[in-house]
């Protein structure tokens, strides 16, 4: 029985520690949609190029599966967060790879592609 006075006191001394924090207001908490994005607001998914034909002027794009670009759509191609060049895909699609023509530019092989 003498152990409840001790752990009543221990309580007693650890409670006011609790009391002086406050709750975090909605001002307080850092949200990350409050920094600027360098990716353009509009692009949804970003590819990658996985294969140039500088002589044919065509790319091959890796893409997730469930965000794959349609015919006829333009995208941007970015090295390094500049813009390098620009495609527009064909529609020949393989799996999770896509076709575009190179419309201006020389995309290079990692290169980024977007909707913008």
């Amino acid at each position: 029985m003498k152990a409840l006075p001790v752990v009543i006191l221990l309580f007693a001394l650890a409670l006011p520690g609790c009391a002086g924090k406050k709750a975090a207001q909605p001002s307080d908490i850092h949200w990350p949609s409050d920094e600027p994005s360098a990716a353009p607001a509009k692009a949804a998914w970003v590819g990658e190029v996985s294969r140039v034909n500088p002589t044919a002027r065509f790319v091959v794009l890796s893409f997730p599966l469930d965000r794959m670009p349609v015919a006829d759509q333009r995208l941007t191609v970015y090295r390094h967060g500049s813009k390098v060049a620009e495609v527009k895909v064909t529609g020949q699609q393989r799996g999770n790879s896509i076709i575009a023509d190179i419309v201006t530019g020389a995309p290079e092989v990692g290169d980024q592609a977007r909707a913008d």
